[in-house]
């Protein structure tokens, strides 16, 4: 059985920091392609960052979040993260980990296999 167990969101003011993690089980995060979704209510899901094995590890951060987001792998620990900063009110969602196969990394929600349950974060002051 694979298992995306996501962890970290909670309530934040405007400017705050905060890091959320995916422990994934089943499935090795070192050799597949791993990306964070996120969805606000009444708004589709959308991409926000992904993380490839190949090419030494790459990754691809959406326009929306570049700069202020982070995505990244620990592959001892078989989980992936997303460090936040600069938290605005359109950053509240619930956040999702995803994961695929195929080494490119892709926004296309379709075209990943496993999925967790998702993590709330809220931007409120």
């Amino acid at each position: 059985q694979v298992q995306l167990v996501e962890s970290g969101g909670g309530l934040v003011q405007p400017g705050d920091s905060l890091r959320l993690s995916c422990a994934a089980s089943g499935l090795a995060v070192s050799t597949y392609t791993m990306a964070w979704f996120r969805q606000a209510p009444g708004n589709e899901r959308e991409f926000v960052a992904g993380a490839t094995w190949i090419g030494g590890g790459s990754t691809y951060h959406a326009d929306s979040v570049k700069g202020r987001f982070t995505i990244s792998r620990d592959n001892a620990r078989n989980a992936v993260s997303l460090q936040m900063k600069s938290l605005n009110p359109e950053d509240a969602a619930v956040y999702y980990c995803a994961a695929r196969k195929i080494s490119r990394i892709s926004r296309i929600l379709s075209e990943y296999s496993s999925w967790g349950q998702g993590t709330l974060v809220t931007v409120s002051s």
